[in-house]
């Protein structure tokens, strides 16, 4: 297979250097078919914000490995089409084992999470080091964790927060050599992230472990999983075409972008994506109900996650015309 620059991919190393001296943050947008990553690359090409596709570890089971890697070559080239070679990451979002690294690696990746955040500190810092070692002899850069974020994503699930402990990172990154890392500081995975009742705010980040992070590793790339924003707007319409999503809440897009300024580099978003489709899809099937031509129901809903995406690369991570 090949490596990715053979598939006109990079790296996130300089593209966090430019995000932690330009005050934003790159968008990472899972994806799992075509028509999500036509959204994604349309989305960053038309706002000129270089993008992180990422692909878990279910992802690659459900669109075969083979597969994603030339969606991928196919993301850079339909960028050029589009009229904007915007810079491409392939990242690996929670990567489970050092195996399961080596393979994405081996298949074109250019970036890999490796999650050793619910080991003990001690085996994550030997599992995340093994897979650092083995991608930096390829120029394949490497996130970390520290800290839990409760919630369920895919294969992700832990039932309770534990934040990250911030008289850890130094010793975390230095005994890694990770380039970046990913914290806890109150982000949730799934779609239902905090238990709210209805008309109630969900509670503010902890501004306070990310400002300790950031002293104590300045300048370091930090990242943040679990911050979809759960538009309510969207969750009423999934509701209104048959759908039954009830308390759903998530980060608030005013706190992502005030994190999106400080070394926070790169922000994962991918219930959102999910809803924006859902809503979409449902739409069709409620005013059209004896529409079966797929592309009448994706094709609504790969425009409907392109208009989202737009949004959050100007409005809320900042990353517009910045590729």
């Amino acid at each position: 297979m090949p490596h990715y620059k053979e598939l006109g991919l990079v790296n996130s190393r300089e593209m966090f250097k430019k995000a932690i001296k330009g005050g934003y943050a790159i968008p990472a947008f899972n994806f799992n078919n075509l028509e999500q990553m036509q959204a994604i690359i349309g989305a960053c090409v038309e706002t000129k914000s270089p993008v992180i596709l990422q692909v878990s570890k279910g992802a690659r089971q459900y669109a075969n490995q083979t597969l994603l890697t030339y969606l991928a070559k196919g993301a850079v080239e339909y960028a050029k089409e589009l009229g904007y070679p915007i810079p491409i990451v392939l990242h690996l979002d929670h990567g489970d084992s050092f195996e399961l690294c080596k393979s994405c690696i081996e298949t074109g990746f250019s970036s890999v999470m490796i999650d050793g955040s619910a080991l003990s500190y001690e085996e994550n810092v030997k599992l995340t080091k093994q897979v650092v070692d083995y991608a930096h002899q390829f120029d394949v850069t490497v996130e970390g964790e520290l800290g839990v974020l409760a919630g369920i994503e895919d294969e992700v699930s832990h039932e309770h927060t534990s934040y990250t402990r911030p008289e850890d990172v130094e010793d975390f990154v230095k005994k890694t050599g990770v380039d970046s890392l990913a914290i806890s500081i109150g982000t949730s995975h799934g779609a239902f992230k905090f238990k709210v009742k209805p008309g109630e705010l969900p509670p503010p980040l902890r501004f306070d472990i990310l400002e300790e992070c950031v002293r104590r590793i300045p300048g370091f790339p930090i990242v943040l999983h679990g911050s979809s924003s759960v538009p309510q707007d969207i969750v009423a319409e999934i509701n209104k075409y048959g759908g039954k999503m009830e308390n759903t809440a998530g980060v608030s897009e005013d706190q992502l972008r005030r994190a999106s300024k400080s070394a926070v580099c790169k922000i994962n978003i991918d219930s959102d994506g999910r809803l924006a489709m859902t809503a979409a899809i449902r739409k069709v099937f409620v005013e059209k109900p004896g529409e079966f031509d797929p592309r009448k129901y994706l094709g609504p809903a790969r425009d409907k996650l392109k208009e989202l995406y737009k949004h959050k690369t100007i409005n809320v991570l900042g990353s517009a015309g910045k590729a």
